[in-house]
């Protein structure tokens, strides 16, 4: 199983509007994201807009490809993209570039 972290930032001005939308997110988006392999799947706000994001899966590429061919990520990614800052043209599902894990407490 891969543990994937990820960051993004959400824009300042759009954060209240960022968590309200998290506290509802579409049942159809959920179902998605689990039947594509994201598992415990987490997002954590700071309050300057620093994002958070872990899911674990067996093969983040193929979970990320799953996701893409739906069309209710892409009527999600399209609602979400202005939330965020510095995503130079990408989605928020194509920015999420995983970090290194350099320590695991299994």
């Amino acid at each position: 199983m891969q543990r994937v972290c990820f960051l993004l930032k959400v824009r300042r001005d759009r954060i209240a509007e960022y968590r309200e939308r998290h506290a509802a997110v579409w049942p159809e988006m959920c179902e998605a994201l689990s039947a594509t392999g994201w598992h415990n799947y987490s997002l954590f706000l700071r309050d300057d807009g620093l994002l958070v994001g872990y899911l674990e899966t067996e093969d983040f590429a193929a979970a990320r490809s799953g996701m893409e061919a739906t069309e209710v990520n892409a009527r999600w990614q399209a609602e979400m993209g202005p939330l965020f800052e510095s995503l130079d043209g990408d989605r928020p599902d194509e920015a999420m570039k995983p970090l290194t894990e350099v320590f695991h407490l299994a």
